[in-house]
């Protein structure tokens, strides 16, 4: 993958992007959440009032005649004061559940979109150690920075409203007050905006060292790995490596907040000094008498209150300017162009294709590799016809049924369906033509009916070409063994599922092959791990079962490959024999050799 696509990960992004995101996935919660957000900051300025009326009017009320009078003019003003803190807590009870449902939004909407971006980015970005990183920094932060991101705006406005109101009061007082607010707020900023840099930093340098706790973790914990982890006793070996990069991790994080603590102490030093400046002004104010006692109490909670919104735009402006360089992941992510494209104006897949599919002097290596994994290749699959490809591992063969299946376009040359070229075509309609089953194949946690539906989603669940499928496939008698059929949960990963063997297993995923209408099916070592009287009643009418299309057919087994009309030998990525099983046995060249040496085990 080209260097100029990962440039634009490392750029930075506006912050604009981040709040079209929020407002599209969540439009209604954050109206609602901005209307709350401005009662919230409105009402403690009442509050603030509210006191200020009663120390005033106690203070007043001291050598009033009738106490009685001034008494109850108090509690009349305690009491507006007690409920509008009322309403304060429940605003704020509201406005906490408007959030976190906002948030939950949010970040839906987000994982929604890695998860599209996911299935669209070509097989080759696989490929690149700088994807994976991209990606786990992309999953991780989906997670949290949208929820983030949301309640960093929601208090980002709610202290601007508020400072833009106390600042008024403050500044009806003296213009000087503002002043020193400011000043007093500029070495927090400093101190927030190069710690999340040093953050955003130190998380793309440990990005691999967290994928890798990540796999270790994986690793000890999975099914996938948990028969080898204790066949070869790896769990103390993988938990030792496990916890040595935890403690890389937790070493260099603790330093960041020492460094960070040290500085915040010193900002908080300036923030302090200037309270206690502004409570030693209005005290003077007071004594000269340019204040009341309660103007005093205002005042000073005004300045304090003030401080507070002022810090907390300050730390919700400096959380804005992280979140917005941690995204960049996010955002690179979502960047990535697929390379195998559709044309402006695709053409249509021929059906029935009539000459066939043609590889043309192709050529082909894998991304961040010098090696040639294809080398000129020729090669013709007509219409109706069975291909074997067979070679030692590493020949190229799985490389080449992935073009086929224009899971990557050539480098050199070029792949052909009825002389249209496979660029022509959109992807995914290419695609819909051709059915693949690699030796990898994938055992969804699923029912059996399922399992084998996912061959061809556009097919209703409960069609009957389900079952017959099954039955081409030999796994039809697997399934009515199950004890709810093709209901049955398959594995044991959740409630009430059965496990089958690797054999059954493989039966089962050769039904998705047949259940696609494809014009070419393409197996990649298909009965691996069937017995051989279970190849044989598979692949003794296998041609009928093709019903006329194509296949490509990858096997090391050459009980299996004898019955194509063509094989082809491959040896490091070039066709080296092609003919049919007589014709390359009278050659006595590479394919009888291999043959003879298998038929030896048979005899």
């Amino acid at each position: 993958m080209s260097n100029s696509v990962w440039q634009k990960i490392k750029g930075g992004i506006h912050l604009r992007r981040a709040l079209g995101l929020v407002w599209d996935s969540a439009r209604n919660w954050a109206l609602a959440s901005l209307i709350l957000m401005v009662i919230q900051a409105l009402l403690p300025l009442a509050v603030l009032y509210l006191i200020k009326l009663t120390i005033d009017a106690i203070t007043a009320g001291i050598d009033a005649p009738d106490k009685a009078v001034v008494f109850q003019e108090v509690m009349f003003l305690i009491f507006l004061t007690g409920f509008a803190t009322l309403l304060i807590a429940a605003f704020r009870a509201v406005a906490g559940i408007v959030q976190e449902y906002q948030g939950q939004l949010v970040t839906d909407h987000v994982t929604d979109m890695i998860h599209r971006q996911s299935a669209a980015v070509d097989l080759a970005y696989y490929e690149d150690s700088r994807y994976h990183d991209t990606f786990y920094q992309a999953q991780q932060q989906a997670i949290s920075r949208p929820t983030q991101i949301v309640q960093e705006l929601t208090q980002l406005a709610q202290n601007s409203i508020s400072l833009v109101a106390l600042g008024g009061l403050l500044i009806y007082l003296h213009w000087g007050i503002a002043v020193v607010l400011f000043i007093a707020a500029i070495p927090g900023i400093i101190v927030k905006v190069r710690h999340s840099k040093r953050l955003y930093n130190w998380y793309n340098l440990r990005t691999e060292t967290h994928r890798r706790v990540y796999d270790y973790h994986h690793m000890l914990t999975g099914i996938f790995h948990a028969k080898e982890l204790r066949l070869f006793n790896l769990g103390d070996l993988f938990r030792q490596r496990y916890r040595d990069l935890r403690m890389l991790i937790r070493k260099e994080r603790l330093d960041l907040a020492k460094t960070r603590s040290k500085f915040d102490l010193l900002a908080q030093a300036v923030a302090v000094t200037s309270l206690f400046f502004m409570v030693g002004f209005i005290s003077w104010q007071t004594l000269l008498g340019v204040i009341t006692l309660g103007s005093l109490v205002m005042y000073q909670q005004a300045f304090q209150r003030a401080q507070t919104a002022l810090q907390g735009i300050m730390s919700g402006l400096a959380g804005l300017y992280e979140s917005n360089l941690f995204l960049n992941h996010f955002y690179g992510f979502m960047n990535l162009k697929p390379q195998v494209a559709a044309p402006l104006n695709p053409a249509v897949p021929p059906r029935p294709m009539r000459e066939g599919i043609f590889l043309e002097n192709v050529s082909f290596q894998y991304p961040l590799s010098d090696r040639e994994v294809l080398k000129d290749i020729n090669l013709k699959i007509h219409p109706g016809q069975v291909v074997a490809l067979v070679g030692e591992n590493g020949a190229g063969k799985t490389t080449l049924a992935k073009l086929l299946g224009r899971l990557y376009d050539p480098e050199k040359g070029r792949i052909t369906l009825d002389r249209i070229d496979y660029r022509s075509f959109d992807a995914q309609e290419l695609r819909r033509e051709i059915t693949m089953i690699f030796q990898d194949y994938i055992q969804y946690p699923l029912s059996a009916r399922e399992n084998i539906w996912i061959g061809d989603v556009l097919v209703d669940p409960n069609d009957q070409r389900i079952v017959l499928a099954a039955r081409q496939s030999g796994a039809e008698g697997v399934i009515n063994r199950l004890s709810k059929g093709y209901e049955t949960l398959l594995g044991k990963r959740f409630k009430e599922g059965e496990e089958i063997s690797i054999g059954e297993w493989q039966k089962i995923a050769l039904s998705r092959a047949f259940l696609r209408d494809a014009q070419l099916i393409i197996l990649d070592e298909p009965t691996s791990a069937l017995s051989v009287r279970a190849e044989y009643e598979v692949f003794q009418s296998f041609k009928e079962l093709l019903n006329g299309r194509s296949a490509l057919l990858i096997s090391h087994r050459f009980s299996t490959v004898r019955m194509a009309d063509m094989i082809c030998v491959m040896e490091q990525g070039q066709i080296v024999e092609q003919g049919n099983h007589e014709e390359l046995m009278h050659l006595g060249g590479r394919y009888a050799n291999l043959y003879s040496m298998q038929a030896q085990h048979y005899q």
